[in-house]
C-alpha cells in the first residue's frame, strides 16, 4: 500500500509522506467514529452511517480508484458529516475535533486560498452548532481550528524546505563527484599526453638509428626506453584509475615540484632538447601545488613535442617566500600555428591554475610560446599528495 499511495500522491502534486496522509485520514476515522458512539442512544443509526460514510468518503474512493480525490470534496463532505452530528451536541463533543483535523490537513496540501475558504466553512458550521442545536465551548472549538489551520501551513512550508534542501545536497553531491571526475580526466590526460610524448620521441630515435645509422645498439636501447616509460605510464594510468573505484588501493607518492628536474632530464633523454633551471628550495612546495606545477610541466613537455620537436624548450622554477613562479618557454615553429581545437591540455592547465588561485599566462611572446604560472603563498612544509 505504501507505493501505491507514495504513487497517488504522486499524481496528485502532494508533497507530504504517505504516513502523513495515512495518519491524518486514520485520525478523522477513529473521532468520527467515537462522535458517532457518542450519539447511539439519541440519533437515527441511518443519520449516523451517513455521517460516517461521509467523512469515509474519500479514502474508500482512493481504495477503489487508486486516485485522490480533489481536496474541496474531502472539506465539503466532512463538514457536511459533522453538521449532521452535531445537531445532537454532546459534553465534551469528538465531532468538532475531526474539523481541526481536516483544517490542518487542508492547509498541508491544498491551495492556502482553498483551505481559507474551508476553513471559514468549518467556523460557520461551528456558530451554526452553537447558535441553534446549542454546541458548548465554541471558543475553544474556533482556537482548535485556527490552530490547525497554522499547523498545517506549518507543515506545508516545511516539507517545502525539506525538499529544497535535499535538492540542494543532491546538487552538491553531483557536482562533486563531476568534478573528481573531471579531476581524474586531467590526471589521465597529463599522465598520457607526456608519456606518450616521450615514447614517440624514443621511437623516432630508434627509427633513424636503423634507418640512417644502421646503429642496432642505439636502436635497442630507445626502444628499451619507450617500454619503460609506457609502462610506467600504465601504472600511473591504473593508480589514477583506481580512484573511480571502492578498491584499496596501494598508497603512492605523487609528483610534486622537486620532480620537475628529473621530468626534464627523462624528456631530454628521449631526444627533446630541455634546458632547466631552479632557484630556491623546490621541496618547500606545498603538496597540492607541486602536483599542480608538475603537471603543467609535463602538459607543456607534451605539447612541445606534439608541436614543435625541434626547438628547445626552457623550464625555469624560482621558489620564493612569496610563492612560486614557473615559466615553461619554446622556439613557435614557422609559420605559427594557431591555438589547437579540440585538445584539453590547455584548458587543463586552466583548472589547475583557478583551484590554486594561481596567476596563468599561455600564448606567443615575441618568437617563443610561453607558459607562465605563478602561485602565491604556497610554500609549505616537504609534505607530498598521496594518492589514497
Amino acid at each position: 500500500m505504501p507505493e501505491r499511495l507514495e504513487k497517488s500522491l504522486a499524481q496528485s502534486e502532494i508533497t507530504l509522506p504517505w504516513w502523513v496522509a495515512v495518519g491524518a485520514n486514520g485520525v478523522s476515522a477513529t473521532l468520527i467514529l467515537v462522535a458517532a458512539g457518542q450519539r447511539a442512544s439519541v440519533t437515527p443509526p441511518a443519520l449516523l452511517v451517513l455521517a460516517v460514510l461521509l467523512t469515509l468518503s474519500t479514502s474508500l474512493a482512493w481504495l477503489v480508484t487508486g486516485r485522490i480525490v480533489a481536496a474541496w470534496i474531502k472539506g465539503v463532505t466532512v463538514a457536511a458529516a459533522v453538521a449532521l452530528l452535531l445537531g445532537e451536541p454532546r459534553v465534551p463533543d469528538f465531532a468538532p475535533i475531526v474539523l481541526v483535523v481536516v483544517a490542518a490537513e487542508m492547509a498541508s496540501i491544498a491551495r492556502p486560498a482553498l483551505a481559507l475558504g474551508l476553513a471559514v466553512l468549518d467556523v460557520a458550521v461551528l456558530c451554526w452548532a452553537a447558535a441553534g442545536p446549542g454546541l458548548t465551548g465554541l471558543a475553544v472549538y474556533l482556537a482548535a481550528v485556527l490552530l490547525g489551520l497554522s499547523g498545517g501551513f506549518m507543515l506545508r512550508w516545511y516539507v517545502r524546505a525539506l525538499a529544497a534542501e535535499r535538492a540542494g545536497q543532491a546538487s552538491a553531491r553531483e557536482q562533486a563527484i563531476l568534478d573528481e571526475r573531471r579531476r581524474i580526466a586531467r590526471e589521465v590526460h597529463d599522465v598520457a599526453a607526456h608519456s606518450l610524448a616521450v615514447t614517440m620521441l624514443h621511437l623516432t630515435g630508434a627509427r633513424h638509428a636503423l634507418q640512417q645509422d644502421r646503429d642496432v645498439d642505439d636502436a635497442i636501447e630507445g626502444l628499451t626506453e619507450a617500454e619503460r616509460i609506457g609502462r610506467v605510464a600504465m601504472a600511473d594510468i591504473r593508480r589514477t584509475v583506481g580512484l573511480l573505484s571502492h578498491a584499496p588501493a596501494d598508497r603512492h607518492a605523487l609528483p610534486g615540484a622537486d620532480d620537475i628536474a628529473g621530468l626534464a632530464e627523462h624528456t631530454r633523454s628521449a631526444g627533446l632538447d630541455v634546458r632547466f633551471e631552479q632557484s630556491g628550495d623546490p621541496g618547500r612546495v606545498a603538496a597540492v601545488a607541486g602536483l599542480a606545477l608538475y603537471r603543467i610541466t609535463q602538459e607543456s613537455l607534451a605539447n612541445v613535442v606534439k608541436h614543435a620537436p625541434r626547438s628547445t624548450a626552457r623550464i625555469r622554477l624560482d621558489v620564493g617566500a612569496g610563492g612560486v613562479r614557473l615559466t615553461v618557454r619554446n622556439a613557435l615553429p614557422a609559420p605559427v600555428a594557431g591555438p589547437a581545437h579540440g585538445g584539453s591540455g590547455l584548458t587543463g592547465m586552466a583548472a589547475r591554475a583557478e583551484q590554486l588561485g594561481a596567476e596563468l599566462r599561455t600564448g606567443p611572446d615575441g618568437g617563443d610560446w610561453v607558459v607562465d604560472v605563478t602561485v602565491p603563498s604556497a610554500v609549505a612544509g616537504p609534505a607530498r599528495a598521496v594518492l589514497p
